[in-house]
């Protein structure tokens, strides 16, 4: 019996295989994860529809696999309660396109490379492509069946939209006419020999980073990012944590910052809602959020990932500070799901315990702001009485959507956020 990938979620119909937890001659049981597999920015566990001895492996670490694919082959296998029989594989799903070299210069394609936008495209199969490309496409109004793949087995990537593109934007500009068609920035993919000038070493993206990649792209060409400065005076904070240090810690909670910011945040927000908003951009409607889910930007080997804390504002500092630990744990491991990184309403990136001050973060698309954290330095600070003194100060930066938020808002919501940080309420921090 053939063991294939099932359809994980929603969303996701592919994935690249980052583990692979049993052998050929095992004994399995149904349910027992044999794979994991890599989707977008999470790693999810694959379960046996089936038990029995393991015959044969079909995949290796790295693949890129479909829902379909063949895992394994098992000997005097039992399916589980409830799993549905294998498919059979019909004799349209076995013809697949040809992968196709990737054009490096889009003006040298030539105009029928794309030319699948017949009666019987738009009659046949839906195009293979991944969640993110079809979203891209749908916001566009390109029809995938419309764009020919040049991935393996005829796969849509970003680039084959480019192409498709500047191909309409040749033939508008051939016949001497404007039409609706969609348009963008279409930019030659560089593929270059960088061995003539030097020694070089390659090695492959992951999975991860292409998917950081295209997000980052497409949130700093699609939004107008403005970016406002400033620092705020941990003085009251640093004495509140050595005060309640003790107790957080007899609570087995380490008392970082970040809790008493993601809380001095949530009150800023509720002050200035459009930052805790998003923009409808098919509807053309700013829709404003009642709940207060924050992305927390966690570093890890394998690259950036934004697990969402979700209902701050319901949250005790305590609450916070055992849910930020249980995160970042989770995030660095690889266990957060896609879920986990879904429905957040405002980021925070904070690079404090790394180093660095000030940054620009990008956006974290389809959120109006994100807020960017350095590290707290002990600076010469002119008090109000006139005398100088060393203060501890957090720089702080906020990037925020243009579209929706003037300067004059980005620069209430500072001055709000830094009141909140130093006149922070003992009350809140205590247990």
């Amino acid at each position: 019996m053939d063991v294939r990938l099932p359809k994980i979620g929603d969303s996701a119909d592919s994935g690249t295989v980052v583990s692979i937890l049993v052998r050929p001659g095992d004994t399995i049981t149904a349910g027992q994860t044999v794979i994991e597999l890599e989707q977008e920015k999470a790693v999810a566990p694959i379960p046996a529809s089936a038990g029995g001895k393991v015959l044969e492996i079909k995949v290796k670490e790295g693949d890129k696999i479909s829902v379909g694919t063949v895992i394994l082959t098992l000997e005097g296998a039992s399916a589980s309660p409830g799993a549905p029989p294998p498919a059979a594989k019909s004799p349209t799903a076995a013809r697949v396109a040809p992968a196709r070299p990737v054009v490096t210069d889009i003006d040298d394609a030539e105009d029928d490379d794309d030319a699948t936008e017949s009666d019987e495209a738009d009659g046949g199969a839906p195009a293979v492509a991944s969640p993110y490309v079809r979203k891209v496409a749908r916001d566009l109004g390109i029809k995938l069946s419309r764009v020919r793949g040049s991935a393996s087995g005829g796969r849509v990537v970003l680039e084959d939209l480019a192409r498709y593109i500047a191909r309409l934007e040749r033939g508008v500009a051939r016949a001497g006419r404007h039409a609706e068609e969609p348009k963008g920035l279409v930019f030659p993919l560089v593929n270059q020999d960088f061995s003539l000038f030097g020694p070089v070493t390659s090695e492959p993206l992951s999975a991860l980073r292409k998917v950081i990649s295209a997000r980052m792209v497409e949130n700093k060409i699609t939004l107008p990012h403005v970016t406002q400065f400033d620092e705020a005076d941990m003085t009251r904070i640093e004495e509140l944590r050595k005060k309640f240090k003790a107790a957080y810690e007899a609570a087995g909670v380490k008392l970082s910052p970040t809790p008493f910011l993601i809380k001095a945040l949530v009150q800023t927000l509720k002050r200035h809602p459009k930052f805790n908003a998003s923009v409808n951009e098919v509807a053309e409607t700013l829709v404003l959020k009642g709940y207060y889910h924050i992305g927390i930007a966690v570093d890890t080997e394998a690259g950036l990932l934004v697990p969402v804390l979700r209902d701050a504002d319901k949250k005790s500092l305590l609450e916070l500070s055992r849910d930020l630990a249980a995160l970042a744990e989770k995030a660095r491991e690889r266990k957060v799901s896609a879920d986990d990184m879904k429905g957040g309403s405002f980021t925070i990136s904070n690079q404090g315990a790394i180093g660095g001050g000030h940054f620009t973060p990008v956006i974290n698309k389809p959120e109006t702001a994100i807020l960017g954290l350095g590290r707290t330095r002990l600076k010469p600070v002119v008090t109000a009485a006139g005398k100088i003194e060393a203060r501890p100060l957090l720089p702080i930066t906020i990037s925020y959507d243009h579209r929706v938020i003037d300067g004059g808002g980005a620069a209430r919501f500072t001055v709000d956020l830094i009141k909140a940080i130093e006149e922070f309420p003992e009350q809140d921090a205590a247990i």
